[in-house]
């Protein structure tokens, strides 16, 4: 990581004092807003005339604790499509994991999450979708427009009680190989389509769902993007821009990366779950894993349930408002052999009996 110069660290503490205030009026208005707890949806959407949510999802989204879960990528093929979402309902529910995130980046992707919603729901598990968009766009408003599209897309195709907005959208904003926990690191261009982005994906879920409760987060020690989004600024050092306003503050934390709340980069280390939770919002740390090249698979599950990964956050939840935990994935597949089984959908790893002997041992 680069390091940052004196000044600059001056300059963003003061800048980040004044951000507090900011954030803690967003957290006051992001409550008035909130119209209902717990995933739980409204009655009829008085825009669209439907009915807001099939009976199935609101019976998951009451069934209990929604702690421990899964990642998975059903719309991406390979062993999700060849292993029937009831044997992946079953499996989650042996592992004893009831919410499960899946992607959503078109129409067609947003039908396909929406059908195992629909299974899994009367199984006691969750899913959610998280949109994801990139950031090539000519403007502002191009990137608001398609946010919106998406996002309408998605929540006509199911109402969710829960809609990830973008994955990872700060990392493409990162003027270069900086730690993100400073307004100077970020490209005021990039980070312009990414607001945009993230602003239509929330007004286009807002006009089909209003009770949505909306996701917003990223990785690393990139912190700052999120408080700039809250108050209004720019990395160009400007303010009074449009706010974006959010119900809880997503993480993605892997192994290479260390303890999350001692992560040391260019800017020295932080405890990261400190500073998001400044941010007023509940906590979710919606992808977690150990990266394949940790060692061997005994290793990787040794790790994946240790003290810097399952049983840290569990020790901490209260302390930070952690309220779930979600492993990156169900299955190998082309990101990598993250996978709790095997790609063949079937073969279970030492991962799988890690986890499921931790939730057992451990209820939240």
């Amino acid at each position: 990581m680069t390091n940052r110069t004196q000044a600059d660290t001056s300059r963003f503490q003061a800048f980040y004092s004044s951000k507090v205030s900011a954030i803690a009026a967003a957290v006051v208005a992001s409550v008035m807003l909130a119209a209902c707890g717990g995933g739980s949806d409204s009655a009829v959407d008085a825009a669209t005339g439907k009915a807001a949510t099939p009976k199935a999802t609101a019976k998951a989204a009451n069934n209990g604790s929604i702690f421990y879960g899964l990642n998975g990528h059903n719309s991406n093929g390979a062993p999700y499509d060849t292993t029937s979402i009831q044997t992946q309902l079953s499996q989650l529910q042996d592992l004893g994991a009831t919410i499960y995130r899946n992607d959503v980046y078109s129409q067609a992707s947003a039908q396909i999450v929406a059908k195992v919603a629909q299974q899994m729901a009367a199984g006691g598990v969750t899913v959610y979708p998280v949109l994801m968009l990139g950031l090539d766009y000519n403007s502002e408003d191009d990137a608001y427009n398609a946010g919106y599209t998406l996002g309408q897309q998605t929540a006509n195709s199911y109402h969710y009680g829960y809609y990830e907005v973008g994955n990872e959208l700060e990392a493409k904003a990162l003027a270069g190989n900086y730690d993100g926990n400073n307004w100077q690191h970020y490209n005021n261009w990039s980070y312009m389509l990414a607001r945009g982005v993230i602003r239509g994906m929330i007004a286009g879920v807002k006009s089909v769902d209003g009770s949505a409760k909306i996701i917003v987060g990223g990785t690393w020690k990139h912190t700052a993007f999120f408080q700039m989004l809250a108050d209004g600024s720019q990395p160009d050092g400007s303010w009074g821009h449009p706010t974006v306003s959010w119900d809880i503050t997503s993480w993605h934390w892997y192994s290479n990366e260390g303890d999350i709340t001692y992560a040391c980069g260019g800017t020295g280390c932080q405890d990261v779950l400190a500073t998001l939770q400044q941010m007023g919002k509940p906590i979710w740390i919606n992808e977690f894993g150990v990266r394949p090249d940790y060692g061997s698979i005994a290793s990787i599950a040794s790790y994946l349930t240790g003290s810097l990964m399952m049983q840290q956050y569990v020790n901490i939840a209260s302390k930070y408002n952690i309220q779930s935990i979600q492993a990156f994935e169900l299955y190998d597949d082309g990101e990598g052999e993250y996978g709790l089984l095997q790609g063949d959908g079937q073969t279970q790893k030492p991962a799988y009996s890690a986890y499921k002997n931790f939730v057992q041992s451990h209820p939240m």
